[in-house]
């Protein structure tokens, strides 16, 4: 599989301009758009706009096959494939060595937008209005990279990028609303995963579910989930599961003759303090003093 390592070798094997900058790039797509015919992976961040007509873009698990407005996040090192790519219009794609981030505060901020971990059936519709904020905070970008380089670019270039990603998070927040009423809510779907995985028994021989294993079981990422349940009830995947687990300690506690731990070992935790914990976070007392308050 091929690695980039560098932006010069990405930029003159897929025919692409010389770039400006050793760690930061931009290529504007018109009518094609493609990488190579191979699955590569490399050092940059990757952000891109398409509205596609026919060829394959495949990262995570699934096919990218919009015909509309879409953005794409890409992170270093994650699998990729482009090729035979048509467009309905242009797009754009925007190369971020990790380097280039750097002693800049997006260096970190930038692993807080989960969208870079997102499949491709979770990339960003944008609506018309949005598009054509993408389109201008794009074109000072481009602005920037093709004039002079000085000690204000890097500066200017990451500030727009920035705010490229905070609309895209806000974009997103939209989207998880609509899909919401079209698609039904996340967090019933979620809760009936959770019965599932508690009936057929796997809290006693697997432990507690992890959040990467309740997504798969709903098909989407891990970050995604965590996104749209945090959007729909203010609560992360996590912290659901939490909720969940919680909740059917109590039951347990109410009605069956078992020790603390019994309930705990039963529930999925190995750890009995974990529990206790826990459990004292989400109803406000130990789970020994809340069992006693029922027998009294």
């Amino acid at each position: 599989m091929k690695h980039y390592k560098n932006l010069s070798e990405l930029h003159r094997e897929n025919g692409f301009p010389p770039n400006e900058n050793p760690l930061f790039s931009i290529y504007q797509c018109t009518g094609t758009c493609s990488m190579g015919d191979r699955e590569f992976t490399s050092d940059f961040y990757m952000i891109g706009f398409k509205k596609l007509k026919s060829g394959v873009i495949l990262y995570g698990r699934t096919k990218y096959d919009h015909d509309c407005g879409s953005m794409m996040f890409i992170k270093p090192r994650q699998i990729i494939e482009m090729k035979n790519l048509s467009l309905e219009e242009e797009g754009f794609l925007i190369f971020i060595h990790e380097d280039f981030l750097n002693g800049h505060a997006l260096h970190n901020d930038i692993k807080k937008y989960h969208y870079f971990d997102y499949e491709t059936n979770e990339a960003l519709h944008v609506s018309p209005k949005e598009e054509l904020i993408i389109w201008e905070l794009y074109r000072k970008i481009e602005n920037e990279y093709n004039n002079n380089q000085d000690e204000y670019s890097r500066e200017i270039i990451l500030a727009n990028v920035d705010t490229m990603l905070k609309y895209s998070q806000r974009f997103y927040r939209r989207q998880f609303i609509n899909r919401s009423e079209t698609s039904g809510k996340t967090v019933s779907r979620f809760i009936e995963e959770m019965d599932r995985y508690v009936s057929s028994g796997f809290l006693t021989s697997k432990g507690l579910p992890s959040v990467h294993y309740m997504a798969e079981k709903l098909n989407i990422s891990s970050g995604y989930l965590t996104d749209v349940l945090k959007q729909e009830s203010g609560k992360t995947a996590l912290e659901h599961i939490h909720i969940y687990l919680i909740s059917e300690a109590k039951n347990q506690l109410k009605s069956e003759d078992k020790s603390v731990s019994e309930i705990a070992y039963t529930l999925g935790f190995e750890n009995l303090s974990y529990f206790s914990r826990l459990f004292k976070k989400e109803v406000g007392i130990t789970p020994v003093l809340f069992k006693k308050q029922l027998l009294n």
